[in-house]
């Protein structure tokens, strides 16, 4: 009897250990709510998992510049973006395999640019695109492939391991979304109302070698193949974005690795006139990324093209469909009635939402 109890205690004592462990990395792990607000991307997706007929994979000029509610008003297309902050290509390629784990899109949208890295950059990047990953197989390989020699892999497994400093860096912030979070994204694009236009953009600055590394294309492959493993049409962007610069040499060895492998290739800095983007009005940061009228423009033209894609439909008409969407429309229209409203009174966007 006494080893029964004995028995007893050690289990309870230990579920009590465990719990308390989860509460306290729950509390010290960042919330991602009032500062670096993209940090929730990536956790937003499986709420907007299955359905979708179009993914966007990339960085910040994938969730800044394309609008989905856009896409689904104009054209009757269903896309989520799986974008982060300098999303690196091994980083889009996991974000591709982890998508299909919950549904298979009829295209895939990749942007280009991140592929001027040709190494992890640092721990902050990694967390931003890593943390908020679901935890498989996948997530462990974009881990093991994103990590700078000073990070540890543990500490991703165990995130209190990393943040168990944050003791006196907590906020009320950390306390009121200990078990839950706010919504930041439309289906992963990231809302800008204000402007800032482009004035004075500085001189390229010559490199010493243009040419991409051989990891860039090892995963540029790994993404053509997958996708053509699952039946799905891979189409290249470089989106549109004055700065930093795109250089031609970049620009020619994409187009060149298009057409050797039959993919389309849309460079939008050569479309302006089509998209009708102004940088004098369609850019919160004067070129880097796209406020909500230019990543509007965006949408509408890039929907063309997308509309004529194989197995895209004008999915509109669909009851349940079109239900789910009307929501997204609502916040959609909410958060952006929310953004002019402090717009006008204090001169700025204080807050995505």
């Amino acid at each position: 009897m006494k080893k029964v109890k004995k028995l007893i205690f050690v289990l309870a004592f230990l579920v009590f250990l465990v719990g308390a462990l989860w509460f306290l990395q729950r509390l010290l792990v960042p919330k991602y709510i009032l500062e670096n607000e993209e940090g929730v991307l990536s956790g937003e997706y499986y709420d907007n998992a299955g359905d979708n007929d179009v993914l966007f994979i990339g960085d910040c000029e994938v969730y800044s510049n394309f609008s989905p509610i856009k896409l689904w008003q104009d054209y009757g297309i269903t896309s989520v973006i799986r974008g982060t902050p300098q999303q690196l290509i091994w980083q889009s390629y996991y974000m591709l395999e982890d998508t299909l784990r919950y549904e298979t899109p009829k295209v895939v949208v990749y942007n280009v640019f991140s592929m001027r890295y040709d190494k992890p950059q640092n721990e902050a990047y990694n967390r931003l695109t890593l943390d908020g990953m679901r935890w498989s197989s996948v997530k462990s390989d974009a881990i093991k492939a994103s990590m700078t020699e000073e990070e540890s892999y543990l500490s991703y497994v165990f995130p209190i391991l990393r943040f168990h400093s944050r003791w006196n860096e907590l906020t009320s912030e950390d306390f009121e979304y200990l078990f839950s979070s706010e919504q930041l994204s439309h289906n992963g694009y990231v809302m800008r109302v204000d402007t800032k236009p482009v004035e004075v953009l500085p001189e390229p600055i010559p490199l010493a070698d243009y040419t991409y590394s051989d990891i860039d294309w090892e995963y540029l492959d790994k993404i053509r193949d997958c996708c053509k493993e699952h039946g799905i049409t891979l189409i290249l962007i470089k989106s549109a974005s004055c700065y930093p610069h795109w250089y031609d040499e970049w620009d020619q060895q994409i187009s060149d690795y298009a057409e050797k492998n039959g993919l389309t290739y849309v460079n939008f800095l050569q479309h302006q006139d089509e998209t009708g983007i102004d940088y004098k009005t369609d850019t919160y940061d004067a070129g880097l990324h796209l406020n909500l009228s230019g990543a509007e423009k965006s949408s509408a033209w890039f929907g063309k093209i997308l509309a004529e894609q194989p197995g895209i439909t004008d999915r509109r008409g669909d009851s349940e469909l079109e239900a789910r969407w009307q929501e997204k429309i609502e916040f959609y229209e909410s958060m952006k009635a929310s953004q002019e409203k402090q717009l006008e009174e204090t001169g700025a966007v204080t807050s995505y939402r």
